[in-house]
């Protein structure tokens, strides 16, 4: 028998954040709860229910109608109240815009890296805010995002016939403003594919917690690189998002039936292996 019992935790990001039912189409959502912890209170409802017969918990990561501002996010808060519910995986959804003419609009994408431009969020656990991170870890972010969990989620992919591109660079940004052309530019030249709001610090918080943490990033627009072309405007990427939304919903799905096929004892106590030995304080 398996030493942890898998529980898929599931972000939603824009265009996935308004209903449970988006996820749990045709599934009995079990429990609702508001699951505040040492970080304070996760952006809305956690929604348990069952995905081929493994357990989810679905949480918005906007809060419930979009409410809440990329930087107004308390990630630490989301990560640690998934955790707290027994999570050993996260799903993630992204919204983003195209860095490069090959990533094109409704295209999903499997991020490995990231560029993070954030400057106003708390990016660890490890602060002595909660004695169930004390210390000091200085943890290695490469790979940042599991690697099997996302082979897990292109073989969900190929077996749906869904178009997925392997592979990735996300630069983050602070937000909720867009990009100006000229860091739109600098953005490219610095390698990245993608660009959006969100990836930093969530999946840095998913490794300090010890889950196995995976994106898959929509394309919704380009950003203002390119020429010729309108700007980035919210309302087209939700209508993109939202034109595309039943392809990562069935991804999802499909992945989480994969998951729950696999025996992840290794993966998960390599992760937590890799996070203690990183912690470099005395007695931690």
């Amino acid at each position: 028998m398996p030493k942890y019992q898998i529980k898929v935790g599931i972000i939603g990001g824009s265009g996935l954040d308004d209903s449970p039912s988006q996820i749990f189409i045709h599934k009995d959502v079990t429990k609702l709860e508001n699951a505040k912890n040492d970080f304070g209170y996760p952006s809305g409802n956690l929604y348990h229910g069952c995905i081929g017969g493994v357990d989810v918990v679905l949480l918005s990561r906007h809060g419930d109608g979009h409410k809440l501002s990329p930087s107004n996010i308390n990630y630490r808060a989301n990560i640690e109240a998934l955790r707290l519910s027994g999570c050993t995986h996260i799903l993630a959804s992204t919204a983003c815009g195209s860095l490069i003419e090959s990533i094109n609009r409704g295209q999903l994408v499997l991020p490995d890296s990231f560029l993070d431009r954030t400057i106003s969020r708390k990016g660890t656990f490890f602060d002595n805010t909660s004695s169930s991170y004390s210390g000091v870890c200085h943890l290695p972010m490469e790979p940042v995002f599991d690697p099997q969990t996302s082979e897990i989620v292109l073989q969900a992919a190929k077996e749906l016939g869904i178009d997925i591109r392997k592979g990735g660079t996300v630069v983050t940004i602070e937000g909720p403003r867009f990009s100006s052309k000229a860091e739109s530019n600098a953005f490219r030249m610095w390698g990245g594919h993608l660009v959006n709001m969100t990836i930093c610090p969530e999946v840095i918080l998913a490794k300090e917690a010890g889950l196995l943490y995976t994106a898959v990033a929509m394309a919704t627009d380009y950003d203002c690189w390119r020429e010729n072309d309108e700007n980035v405007h919210a309302v087209d990427v939700l209508k993109v998002f939202k034109e595309n939304v039943s392809k990562v919903t069935d991804l999802f799905v499909k992945a989480i039936e994969l998951i729950g096929k696999q025996d992840w004892d290794q993966d998960i106590d390599n992760l937590h292996a890799l996070i203690k030995s990183s912690n470099i304080s005395q007695g931690s």
